[in-house]
This record gives structure tokens, C-alpha cells and sequence, in this order.
């Protein structure tokens, strides 16, 4: 009777195991899928702003046009629906990073941080999918950070919450870049498993791709701080009115290029974050 109960238990381990490793395996296959979709967003919207800073091209660079671009190509509404897929996927896995994951590294502040990221990828990928279906253009990045900034500044308040989130927005993008330079994000990453070579490409592509993000969230934040400042909703821009504001500085297209190119380099790394990331 006791070896019958034994061999119960082992049986239900083993099952309970397998159920586990495979929902292991499902939510890496989704962290991997969704941040192939990242990576093809951001080659796009670099490539966009590189067309802008050289006076060609029509599109915005943002994610808005980053799908107007895929809608164009052979088979662009299959790829519209990986990337629907893809963002859905990357939602999933944030959500269980959130609720799931276990382990001291995993305080209150990174969890919240992890569902804060799910909400944005859940919202990125209905959009997506709305646009795949036909859904219309959309709104571009610019008008609806000018009209979430003119909603906020009517209420009470409205001015310092508008200010809030620009130094909130500033204060993400000086993260992001500081600790793309000091390369935290090879913490990361399973970097036993490149080569010297890839080690050095990949961390070139993080370093690169990571300052320029940050630069780019920080200068979008500054913007809506502007906006509380002045109180003129005008003055808030998304992404962007954000990179050709660049052309507007001394270093002239060049500093857009140069902003682009980063950009490109973090769709780089994000590849790189699908094959490598320890998930």
C-alpha cells in the first residue's frame, strides 16, 4: 500500500514537472517573440528618421509609421499580425514576470515596474492589431501627446501632474542611457553561451542602442515639462516631433542621424535579447 502511494506521488510529480517546464518553455517562447517585435519597430523607426534627416521620405518616425511601413511590403499583412502577436507575447511575459517570478531580486519596485511595461505592450498590441484590420490610420505619437497633455492640464492640478510626468519621463530616459553605458544589461543576458566576438557586438549594440533610447525618452520628457511650464498643450511631442526637434540643434541632421542610428542598434540588441536573455 505505501509503495502504491509512493509510486502515486512520483507520478504526480513527474506530471507537475513537465506542466511546469512546460509553461516555462511557453513563456520564454513568448519573452523571445516579443522582443523580436521590439527589435523590428525600432530598426524602422531609426531607418524612418535617417530618411528624415536626409530630406527623404514621408513617413513619421514613430511607431505609427514603423507600421505604415510593414502595411506597404509584399506580405505586410501577415507580418502586421506577427507583430501583433509578438507584442501580445511580450504583454504575457512581463505579466508573469510581475505575478510569477520568485526570488529576492524580485522586489515590489520590479515587479510593479514589470506590470507598468505589460499594461504599455497589451495597449501597443491592440493598436496594432486595430490598424491591422483596417482600423485607419491613427492618431500620430505627436497629437496624442498633445491631447493627453491638454486633458491633463484641465483638471486641478492638472499643471504639476503634467510636470510630474515629465521629469518622470526625463528621469526613465537618464536611466535607461546611464545604465546602457555602465552595461547593466549584460546581467541580462546568458553571455557564457557568445563567443568573445559576439560578447563585444552585442555589447556594443546594448551600449549604443540603449544610450540613444534614453536620449530620446529624456528629450520627450523635457518637452512635456515645457508644457506644464508654459502651460500650451502644443509644446508636448511624441516620438517624432521629438527626433526632428535634433535637426533644430547646432549639430544640426547630424545629431538626428547619429540619434538614428542608435535606435537601429537597439533593434539590434533587441534580436540579440531573443536569442541570449536569461527568460
Amino acid at each position: 500500500m505505501t509503495s502504491s502511494h509512493a509510486q502515486d506521488r512520483d507520478r504526480g510529480g513527474g506530471a507537475g514537472s513537465a506542466a511546469h517546464a512546460a509553461k516555462e518553455e511557453t513563456l520564454t517562447a513568448a519573452g523571445r517573440a516579443g522582443f523580436m517585435a521590439r527589435g523590428v519597430v525600432y530598426v524602422l523607426i531609426g531607418a524612418l528618421a535617417i530618411q528624415m534627416a536626409l530630406g527623404s521620405g514621408g513617413k513619421s518616425a514613430d511607431r505609427q509609421g514603423a507600421l505604415d511601413q510593414v502595411a506597404e511590403q509584399p506580405f505586410g499583412k501577415v507580418m502586421l499580425w506577427a507583430l501583433v502577436v509578438g507584442f501580445g507575447c511580450m504583454a504575457l511575459w512581463r505579466v508573469s514576470r510581475a505575478v510569477l517570478s520568485r526570488g529576492p531580486e524580485r522586489k515590489a519596485a520590479s515587479r510593479l515596474l514589470d506590470g507598468g511595461r505589460a499594461v504599455f505592450y497589451a495597449s501597443v498590441c491592440w493598436a496594432t492589431a486595430v490598424f491591422a484590420v483596417g482600423g485607419g490610420q491613427g492618431s500620430s505619437g505627436n497629437a496624442k501627446s498633445q491631447d493627453w497633455t491638454a486633458s491633463v492640464l484641465k483638471l486641478s492640478y492638472g499643471r504639476f501632474l503634467v510636470g510630474a510626468a515629465g521629469c518622470l519621463l526625463i528621469g526613465i530616459g537618464v536611466v535607461l542611457a546611464v545604465r546602457a553605458a555602465m552595461r547593466k544589461f549584460l546581467r541580462q543576458l546568458d553571455v557564457g553561451a557568445m563567443s568573445h566576438r559576439t560578447r563585444q557586438v552585442v555589447t556594443g549594440l546594448g551600449v549604443g542602442g540603449g544610450v540613444a533610447r534614453g536620449t530620446v525618452f529624456a528629450a520627450a520628457g523635457i518637452f512635456i515639462l515645457i508644457a506644464a511650464v508654459q502651460f500650451d498643450a502644443d509644446e508636448a511631442k511624441g516620438m517624432d516631433a521629438t527626433l526632428r526637434s535634433f535637426t533644430r540643434t547646432p549639430a544640426g541632421p547630424w545629431l538626428l542621424v547619429a540619434v538614428a542610428i542608435g535606435l537601429i542598434l537597439f533593434g539590434a540588441f533587441s534580436f540579440a535579447s531573443a536569442r541570449w536573455r536569461r527568460l
